[in-house]
């Protein structure tokens, strides 16, 4: 911890190694999220039926 941390340097982008770590995390977290299927999402449940009402016309 008392020593600086290292860096990456691409062309203009310079960023330190942990600050890397952590957006690479966040983007990874994020994209399980896009892939995970939702809860309940397979399953073969029957429709509900929605009532409607007809006195409001």
């Amino acid at each position: 911890m008392d020593s600086p941390a290292t860096y990456v340097n691409w062309n203009f982008i310079l960023i330190s190694i942990p600050n890397l770590l952590m957006i690479a995390g966040m983007v990874a977290v994020f994209v399980i999220a896009l892939l995970a299927p939702f809860p309940g999402h397979g399953e073969s449940a029957e429709p509900v039926a929605v009532p409607v009402d007809r006195n409001d016309a």
